[in-house]
């Protein structure tokens, strides 16, 4: 993770997953956030990261195979964001 609090945003990484987040702009005012989406985040394998969160969270959907061809799972993050994970089916073994 690399964070300076004068920059104004931090990177986060793990295993070849980065994350570059930001503070609100200083010259537009802040409104609490209402992003109604969810985040989805292709990973290398989905079945290591479920062990590590599945007792740790409030899931929305185990994981499981989709007929879209993709494993995946769904939780919800601190403040209430969808946050889903998965790979093809395939890619690695499920």
């Amino acid at each position: 993770m690399a964070y300076e609090p004068g920059w104004g945003w931090a990177r986060l990484a793990l295993d070849h997953a980065e994350l570059m987040i930001s503070k609100p702009n200083e010259h537009l005012p802040f409104i609490q956030p209402s992003f109604t989406g969810s985040f989805y985040f292709t990973t290398d394998n989905t079945g290591i990261l479920w062990d590590k969160l599945k007792d740790q969270t409030r899931i929305c959907y185990p994981i499981q195979n989709f007929e879209y061809g993709m494993r995946e799972f769904a939780v919800y993050d601190n403040n209430g964001y969808l946050l889903q994970f998965g790979h093809a089916i395939g890619e690695t073994d499920e």
